[in-house]
């Protein structure tokens, strides 16, 4: 709670105002606070608070969303922004039926200091402006490759809204044996299949890693699928296991995430398991886990013929995660995220689209 001053301290109160203006400091003396709308000319225009004996500072002036900072004996300032940490994972790319994994899907993280995707350096927080809705996207798991199609890429998750725009894109789906000239690129880059083209899809630098190559003559083993934190591994002297994700303790506790899908083979009963944090594995398949952004475990054959082709299976769905102050927390929200503290701070676990207002 604000103190306020004794009826001796406005002498000081006095001389404080006294000073700003001889030094040609622009003031405004007021019986209450300033607010986010109290719109000052410049940067450094002084409020007081002539029933409290508080002080303000502008630092930043916007209309209608300006910042002032408590100089005096009481706490707390005027921000119209919530910093808010965030982790963004776009959905899983699926795995191919001719043995390609399935690339993670874009991850991006500002908590703390804990690295994004590809192992880049943590992005800054979000700030979000007070009352503004803010819209969260979930990307959905990419599909897998059905016979000779290519497996379907994961889809973009984000956090959206005014001032703020942080988009992850969706993990690459695994390709056919006889389509495309090498994996698909998304948020992480798919494994390749072989049939002379050896090159695994690419990352996106700051969300991911490429894909594993695929291993020609007579091995034909294709490579895995890239996660967030390591590439996936190449076909050429063995099989493809997915990429690794990382791991985040934005909830409270650490999780890995984001994890590529292993790869299969076209000739061999050899199938790759899958990075940590979810990654699908070939042995099976099995699917990317569900809200972590994982690939999917890509199949093959084992004689070469679609006629014992095995099938591919589906990346994991993307999630959005928010970490505030509690006492900045607004409760508003829709999509039902799942909220939970830890310490002083409020977290939002969105595992489907909604809203967020701060």
């Amino acid at each position: 709670m604000t103190k306020a001053r004794e009826n001796s301290d406005y002498t000081g109160l006095a001389a404080d105002i006294a000073a700003a203006a001889a030094a040609g400091l622009p003031s405004t003396v007021s019986a209450s606070d300033p607010t986010i709308s109290s719109n000052p000319p410049a940067v450094g225009h002084l409020w007081i608070n002539s029933t409290s004996g508080e002080q303000y500072v502008a630092t930043t002036v916007t209309a209608g969303a300006n910042v002032w900072v408590n100089t005096g004996e009481g706490v707390g300032g005027i921000d119209p922004f919530v910093e808010t940490s965030f982790l963004v994972i776009a959905g899983g790319g699926g795995g191919s039926d001719g043995g390609a994994g399935g690339g993670a899907g874009g991850y991006r993280n500002s908590y703390l200091s804990e690295t994004s995707g590809g192992s880049s350096a943590s992005e800054s927080p979000a700030s979000l402006a007070t009352g503004v809705v803010y819209t969260i996207t979930v990307g959905a798991a990419g599909a897998r490759g059905v016979t000779s199609a290519d497996a379907t890429n994961g889809g973009n998750s984000s956090l959206v809204g005014t001032g703020v725009s942080i988009i992850s894109t969706g993990g690459a789906g695994g390709n056919y044996s006889t389509n495309g000239s090498q994996g698909d690129n998304g948020g992480s880059g798919s494994g390749d299949t072989w049939a002379g083209r050896t090159t695994g899809g690419l990352g996106i630098a700051g969300q991911g890693t490429r894909g594993g190559n695929a291993g020609g003559h007579p091995t034909y083993y294709s490579g895995g699928g890239g996660g967030a934190g390591t590439a996936g591994a190449d076909g050429a002297s063995g099989i493809g296991t997915g990429g690794n994700g990382l791991a985040s303790s934005i909830t409270g506790s650490s999780v890995t995430r984001a994890g590529g899908g292993g790869g299969g083979s076209w000739y061999n009963n050899a199938f790759a398991n899958g990075g940590t944090g979810g990654g699908g594995s070939a042995n099976g398949p099995t699917n990317g886990t569900t809200n972590t952004g994982s690939g999917g475990g890509g199949a093959g054959s084992t004689s070469g013929s679609t006629s014992d082709l095995r099938t591919g299976s589906s990346g994991g769905s993307g999630v959005v995660i928010l970490r505030m102050l509690t006492s900045k927390y607004s409760g508003t929200s829709t999509g039902s995220p799942t909220v939970s503290t830890s310490g002083s701070d409020t977290i939002l676990i969105f595992n489907g689209s909604g809203t967020y207002t701060a």
